[in-house]
């Protein structure tokens, strides 16, 4: 009965130990970070690593540094012009003073969750619904520097704020398809007039270029006539100057015999022509040398 008894209190010293034991040593990761307070007091972060506590003393809370995520559901909000649209988006966090993060505030992704709803729907009072639709990178910049000035008192830091999807009301949404598609209609309108317009500027350069060229050609055609009829002209003026006055009165006695070849009757001759015979009359009525 004794040694029953004895090993009860064996046993259940040894289980008094084990979980002595299980308290004082805790193992940190590498993320995470322990905030130990003893007697209520803090005593600030440890970790990573082993770490003992004093049992029955200290208290931890264990805190993960690691980037984490809100998913902000569904929130209607008012415009600056007084249109509703639905909006959700997530937020983007991770605690930077494990110990405020724990001190300063009971649930900090519950608290960030809450200012996130307050602060879009103030983010978009102020802005019109056209902007709403086509800023969405300004209102994610503006939301994530206004919940980090709130989130900065709690030890943590809001890293992004990413708009998911934005549905405004139907009558708008029929409203915006119907411009979209006169836009289309449009750019297509004024991509026909720019192609037809580069099409007939290109043909009439063409037809330009294709005129300059035709008078160039001309000009050149020309040029070489003026340049061949007056290399005949010198030349002829050449062959001119080496004939004497024989060689011009054989010339004009073939003339005459070719005009007496035809049927006419009268016949006007050149009063030069009288001086071009007179080698030939003088050769025929001079008289031989007399006689020694």
């Amino acid at each position: 009965m004794d040694s029953t008894v004895a090993l009860v209190l064996v046993a259940v010293v040894l289980i008094g130990f084990m979980l002595l034991l299980a308290n004082m040593i805790r193992i940190v990761r590498e993320y995470e970070r322990l905030v130990v307070f003893r007697f209520g007091r803090v005593m600030g972060q440890k970790g990573p690593g082993i770490i003992f506590l004093v049992p029955i003393v200290d208290v931890a809370t264990r805190v993960d540094l690691r980037e984490q995520y809100l998913e902000v559901p569904r929130q209607t909000c008012i415009t600056k012009d007084n249109a509703s649209i639905s909006i959700d988006f997530l937020v983007y966090w991770k605690v930077t003073d494990p110990v405020q993060s724990v001190v300063a505030v009971q649930d900090f992704g519950g608290a960030t969750r809450g200012i996130a709803m307050t602060t879009l729907r103030a983010v978009v009072g102020d802005i019109p619904l056209d902007d709403v639709l086509a800023k969405r990178e300004e209102i994610n910049t503006t939301l994530r520097g206004k919940l980090d000035e709130v989130t900065e008192r709690w030890g943590g830091k809001v890293t992004s704020v990413e708009i998911r999807e934005i549905d405004p009301p139907k009558d708008i949404q029929d409203a915006m398809t119907k411009q979209m598609s006169a836009e289309r209609s449009r750019r297509a309108m004024v991509t026909a007039a720019e192609g037809d317009r580069t099409a007939k500027i290109t043909v009439a350069d063409g037809e330009k270029q294709s005129t300059i060229l035709k008078a160039e050609g001309d000009k050149q055609s020309a040029i070489l006539r003026a340049e061949g009829y007056a290399l005949a002209l010198g030349k002829v003026f050449e062959i001119a100057k080496t004939l004497d006055t024989n060689t011009m009165s054989l010339q004009y006695l073939e003339t005459l015999k070719v005009l007496g070849a035809g049927a006419s009757t009268k016949f006007i001759f050149p009063m030069e022509f009288a001086s071009f015979l007179k080698p030939f009359t003088n050769f025929g009525g001079q008289q031989p040398p007399a006689a020694k």
